[in-house]
């Protein structure tokens, strides 16, 4: 199934993450650009990609439009690729759309999580309820060792 993003460059496209195989992949689940806690993750990602990209690719997925995210993407300096999960087909299919509650009302929306996918194409490694301070560096110890 492919799904609309953007780009390392930060031009839109299409992946599939069939197209992934062959290479582990980080793939982390955010709930809203340009928010306090998404914006961090996402420049931790950032600031760490050199330490990441010797053992895999990053790519982040949220609700948000391929629009939003390309203005996500360029005011952060973000040097991965974003995916657009308006649908929460993905989202969904990995677990991470869930009932969530901020004070006393519930709605739906993404549990911060991070999944580290082999070669193969299946999940090595998964993180759910992520706290963002000092989860990247979680994931670095993990992908190096």
């Amino acid at each position: 199934m492919k799904f609309a993003g953007i780009d390392i460059e930060g031009n839109e496209a299409e992946f599939d993450l069939k197209d992934f195989v062959g290479q582990r992949v980080v793939l982390y689940f955010y709930p809203k650009d340009n928010t306090s806690g998404c914006t961090q993750e996402a420049c931790d990602f950032r600031d760490n990609i050199n330490r990441i990209t010797n053992f895999a690719t990053v790519i982040g997925v949220s609700p948000d439009s391929v629009k939003s995210h390309k203005g996500f993407k360029e005011k952060q300096g973000l040097n991965f690729i974003l995916l657009s999960d308006p649908e929460h087909v993905l989202a969904e299919e990995y677990g991470v759309w869930k009932e969530k509650s901020m004070y006393g009302r519930k709605y739906m929306g993404i549990e911060r999580s991070t999944f580290v996918i082999d070669k193969n194409g299946k999940i090595e490694k998964e993180w759910r309820k992520v706290k963002v301070k000092g989860h990247v560096d979680n994931v670095i110890e993990y992908l190096i060792k």
